[in-house]
């Protein structure tokens, strides 16, 4: 088991993991998807056209941030080493640290210790790295993308606790419009992460086609990435967001989120069940159901359109769930209220 293992380790070390899940035009729906799922009163402010169109051209902000990178000189590697693995989490790699879903660390670095330690102590495991295939300097990593979501997540409420401390304190509505804006932004940059959640070749070493033992005959094609990312939807004549919206439940609060590590605990089962999908996402490409030709080639198209559905449902409750557990800025409120020669809060 070991030694398949370790075979393959050296053999993923031999791609490059894309930072995009879904083009821009799924992101965009998801966002889309998201926004169907909240209430009227959501935020409380008016959700104009203006702002959703907004949140929706921000879901593609996270790979926007890859038109930089020039690996070929360097200048643009701090943000490609910073960027790319947010999107991702191989979950089949957790055992190399002696780790498994449940027992994943809540915070981030945490989890880098871990792996520092797990390499320090079993070296075997883990095969040199090239470094002419690793000038990002990601290739140790397994890909932060449950990290993400909950840091995304955090900052949004402190965003909404911002805003309710100018909203009942006095904040002027140059600063109640940037706090706004702020909300907004967070809003959609999140909704890209969650989106790359939900496609499930990004909670898998098998995210660019099949790598060592293939029992099953899946693909090896490393195109097969891009082409459940758009290309299939392309093929089908584009995502009709307007009929799933139909499928859009409204938005709920997630269960335990108020609990220290509950919306991390939330990231990673929201991945573990995407994960679950990674072979019958296989399936449907060597049965011929993912060309996008023919009535067979259509019967894919449910698949990823439930994906999208799903990412858009998660987005809307985590969007919710921070709006709603939005503790209060005691210390933005206490500025405001000096600031209009007032003092009367005491916690």
């Amino acid at each position: 088991m070991k030694r398949k293992l370790f075979i393959l380790v050296v053999i993923s070390g031999t791609f490059t993991f894309s930072a995009g899940a879904w083009d821009y035009e799924g992101h965009h729906s998801v966002n889309e998807l998201a926004l169907a799922s909240l209430p009227k009163d959501f935020g409380g402010f008016e959700m104009t056209p203006a702002l959703k169109g907004r949140i929706e051209f921000l879901a593609g902000e996270p790979d926007r941030w890859r038109n930089v990178t020039d690996v070929r000189n360097g200048t643009d590697l701090p943000l490609a080493h910073v960027n790319g693995p947010d999107h991702y989490l191989d979950l089949e790699d957790l055992k190399l640290y002696d780790l498994t879903p449940a027992t994943l660390p809540p915070l981030r670095y945490d989890f880098v210790a871990d792996i520092v330690k797990a390499r320090a102590a079993h070296p075997e495991r883990f095969p040199a790295i090239d470094p002419a295939r690793d000038a990002d300097h990601t290739r140790e990593l397994s890909g932060f993308l449950p990290w993400t979501i909950t840091e995304y997540y955090e900052k949004l409420k402190s965003d909404f606790s911002s805003l309710k401390a100018f909203r009942q304190y006095g904040g002027t509505q140059e600063e109640i419009g940037n706090a706004r804006a702020d909300i907004v932004y967070v809003m959609g940059v999140m909704g890209h992460y969650v989106g790359d959640g939900s496609q499930p070749l990004h909670t898998t070493m098998y995210h660019h086609g099949w790598l060592g033992d293939n029992p099953h005959g899946y693909t090896t094609n490393s195109s097969f990435h891009a082409w459940i990312d758009g290309g299939y939807f392309r093929k089908t004549g584009g995502i009709k967001v307007d009929a799933l919206v139909g499928k859009i439940q409204p938005a709920a609060r997630i269960a335990n989120a108020e609990q220290p590590d509950g919306m991390f605990n939330a990231a990673v089962n929201y991945l573990v069940e995407q994960n679950k999908l990674v072979g019958p996402l296989y399936e449907l490409e060597k049965n011929g159901q993912l060309t996008g030709e023919g009535d067979k080639g259509m019967e894919g198209l449910p698949f990823l359109d439930g994906q999208l559905v799903k990412a858009g449902q998660m987005l809307g409750n985590i969007w919710l769930t921070a709006w709603l557990d939005a503790p209060e800025d005691v210390y933005l409120e206490r500025q405001l209220q000096q600031r209009a020669g007032t003092n009367t809060v005491t916690k």
